[in-house]
């Protein structure tokens, strides 16, 4: 008997062992989901594609040629690395700084391009693609196998960097470049929900997926963590992309021309609606059946019966219009507001102003605070907030400034268009008539005003130049010379008398005032001279490498390395050539 329990309680453990280890392998499952997505991100370019009469090669950031200029086509995947996928008509090779040939164990190596996604290298920086009997596989820049080859195709998915698309037995699914599934290879067709944030892009975006069926496709959804929240049974699937939660999905799906709309796996509002919209303004959604239209929240609860010609949900209000053209003003909680049909109320991020918009007048646009009163006594075609107690205003014309919650005039209404350069706190204007941009700091005090003027934002200042000077101002809105900003250059530009050259960290001149225009010593060591309207190449010496011979017809200005100059030739992609 005791043999007996003995048994009993072994195979008890067993199995607690077995859940346990479940358990931990779908822990480990998961992280391999949510972590193992390696996104690289270019900081030192090493190596360049190099063109020279119809052929490709590659130099490196010295400007010192690595492979001549003779193949038809050549890809870097990753240009901190020396991997240089090299073609001649059907014959691939790969190639290391060296011009050592590598990974020649593998067959048909190819690079991943990435698709709908904005990078100055337009391939996966990590992963490399192999055949073998007529499978795909993946390596990493190292050489070694990620996947065997059990793959028809492997592509880039859209929008995700570091996700692919797989095709196993004539269907697809999704791996992560550590080789990780992500989504199981059993539909017909997989896109990305386009489900986007500021912080992190597509990051949280799951998966439409879809089947073919007698009656066409069928539509389905999987989320970011892989799990199937819907299956594939219908007509159409779309993500409510406007709310932005990354842990609760909300889907609008068809079947049989009816709408419906789920929160995850739940069903909030069933498929009896002729459409369904989601209003971002007030959180509700907008709903037709039979040509009238009502107004339910999130949850699927109807606050508005289905009862009207028409919905608007404009700002704050939802303006409901009944069959004989009467127009009442409901709050988003359903109740009715007390407040003119006219009158369309739309709030901003500060909580202690908003934008009242009255059609009565044709569209006149002006500024409350939280209580309701009125602060702007001008008729503004347009307001928007900008920051702080600052707004973009527009007159009639489409002319625009800026005011501030006084309504008084900070920027005159006189300029074409306004906009704060991202991550900065600058504000630039631009005017056409002169083409001209004004740059202001963050109190809308005004640092630059420069015809023709070019901006380049970088990590730590802003640069604003045009064919005859150059500005750098701190990220503070301090303007600074180029001595204070490019502390590690040698040499710097400087202007005397109408002309350009070049002097030490002393003041010293090193290259005399001849030039028209000159540029700083880039971070490879070379700078541009302009003289009569060609360009030519000085080093971080002060030495000629190449005399003003070149002429282009960009207004922005030329990057050199060497004798070689930088052609941007769409999407991000660039080579250099002389």
């Amino acid at each position: 008997m005791k043999k007996k329990y003995i048994v009993i309680i072994i195979i008890l453990l067993l199995i607690m062992i077995g859940i346990a280890g479940w358990f931990a392998y779908q822990q480990v499952k998961e992280n391999g989901r949510k972590y193992e997505i390696e996104k690289i991100s270019i900081e030192n370019y090493q190596y360049f594609i190099l063109r020279q009469e119809g052929n490709y090669g590659v130099i490196d950031k010295n400007g010192d040629t690595i492979i001549n200029p003779e193949y038809t086509n050549i890809v870097i995947p990753n240009p901190e690395k020396p991997i240089f996928i090299c073609y001649t008509g059907e014959e691939t090779k790969i190639f290391n700084q060296n011009k050592e040939q590598i990974y020649a164990q593998y067959n048909h190596i190819q690079p991943i391009k990435l698709k709908n996604i904005a990078s100055d290298v337009m391939y996966e920086k990590n992963i490399l693609t192999y055949e073998q009997d007529g499978k795909v596989g993946l390596i990493n820049l190292q050489g070694e196998t990620i996947t065997k080859p059990v793959y028809e195709s492997i592509e880039g998915l859209p929008y995700k960097e570091g996700e692919l698309l797989v095709k196993v037995e004539g269907k697809y699914g999704v791996i992560n470049n550590k080789g990780n599934e992500l989504v199981k290879a059993q539909y017909d067709q997989i896109s990305v929900d386009n489900y986007t944030t500021e912080d992190v892009g597509y990051k949280n975006a799951g998966y439409i997926v879809s089947n073919t069926t007698e009656n066409g496709y069928r539509y389905g959804y999987v989320d970011v963590k892989g799990k199937v929240v819907l299956e594939t049974e219908y007509n159409e699937i779309s993500r409510m992309t406007d709310i932005k939660d990354n842990d609760d999905v909300y889907l609008i799906t068809a079947q049989n021309g009816q709408y419906g709309m789920y929160k995850n796996k739940e069903q909030i509002i069933k498929n009896e609606y002729q459409s369904i919209f989601y209003n971002s303004e007030n959180g509700t959604v907008t709903l037709e059946k039979t040509k009238k239209y009502g107004v339910a929240t999130l949850d699927g609860n109807i606050i508005i019966p289905i009862e009207f010609t028409q919905i608007d949900s404009t700002g704050m209000y939802i303006y409901t219009t009944d069959v004989e053209g009467n127009v009442q003003a409901y709050k988003k909680d359903g109740t009715k507001a007390d407040i003119d049909s006219n009158i369309y109320i739309l709030e901003t991020e500060n909580e202690n102003y908003k934008i009242q918009i009255d059609n009565s007048q044709g569209s006149v646009y002006s500024i409350i605070d939280k209580e309701g009163k009125k602060r702007t006594t001008e008729n503004y075609t347009y307001i928007d907030y900008l920051y702080d107690n600052y707004f973009i205003v527009s007159v009639t014309g489409g002319k625009v400034g800026v005011i501030n919650d006084k309504g008084e005039k900070i920027i005159d209404t006189k300029y074409d268009s306004i906009e704060k350069l991202e991550n900065t706190d600058y504000i630039v204007t631009r005017l056409s008539e002169n083409n001209s941009i004004q740059m202001y700091n963050k109190n809308l005090q005004p640092l630059c005003e420069m015809e023709n003027g070019i901006i380049d934002t970088q990590k730590n200042y802003i640069k604003i130049y045009n064919d005859s000077e150059t500005k750098y101002f701190d990220l503070n809105g301090n303007e600074k010379q180029n001595t204070e900003i490019l502390l590690d250059n040698p040499i710097y530009a400087k202007s005397q008398n109408g002309k350009w050259g070049f002097v030490d960290k002393s003041g010293k001149v090193v290259v005399d005032y001849i030039y028209d225009k000159t540029t700083d010593i880039n971070s490879y060591g070379y700078a541009g001279i302009a003289l009569d309207g060609k360009w030519g190449v000085v080093n971080s010496e002060g030495e000629i490498i190449v005399q003003p011979t070149y002429v282009f017809n960009v207004k922005t200005e030329p990057q050199f390395i060497k004798a070689y100059y930088k052609v941007v030739y769409g999407y991000g992609e660039f080579y250099y050539t002389k």
